[in-house]
């Protein structure tokens, strides 16, 4: 019996639901999202309650259960709060600025990195140590997230690079003499 499954998914106010065959859309004050779940549950809309069965007992089915709801409910958080991801950049000469719709980081190279915000997703920089990364798709904020960490990751020894905010990097001593 799937915990996460058997909760119903609530739509607060403003925000609608629409299921079609397998597919169910999500409209919102921040735009619209939709989810294609597998043929081994079944999704039903009632009464602003979005409800999520398992088509069997099979452990596929068990599985698919949880999953396809955590999935609408990232729908819902999406289209009313958006999600969010903050880096922040440490070293010395390390830095990032907004210019139009590119991100320019200054990580140590010997030439400045751009990286292009892809649609649907918002980068800001409100200081030169900081990046913002949000949008209304969890995954896709999360990887872009990613990809710009993947720039400079933080090491060990002095701790430099851009990491996520408050994340802790395990220290290692260097070499002694």
């Amino acid at each position: 019996m799937s915990r996460i499954g058997k909760k119903p998914v609530e739509l607060p106010s403003g925000v609608s639901a629409s299921v079609s065959g397998q597919t169910i859309e999500v409209k919102g004050p921040k735009g619209t999202r939709s989810f294609t779940a597998t043929d081994d549950v079944t999704l039903s809309v009632e009464d602003n309650v979005v409800k999520i069965d398992p088509r069997g007992s099979s452990k596929r089915a068990r599985q698919q259960w949880g999953m396809s709801r955590t999935m609408v409910a990232n729908l819902v958080t999406g289209v009313t709060e958006g999600f969010k991801k903050e880096l922040e950049i440490q070293g010395v000469g390390y830095r990032a600025q907004m210019q139009g719709n590119t991100l320019k980081l200054n990580l140590g190279y010997s030439h400045d990195v751009d990286f292009t915000a892809p649609e649907g997703v918002t980068i800001t920089a409100p200081k030169q140590t900081e990046i913002v990364v949000e949008g209304i798709d969890q995954q896709q904020v999360g990887e872009v997230a990613a990809k710009i960490r993947e720039w400079r990751r933080p090491e060990p020894y002095k701790g430099k690079g851009i990491r996520y905010k408050g994340e802790f990097i395990f220290r290692k001593e260097g070499k002694k003499k």
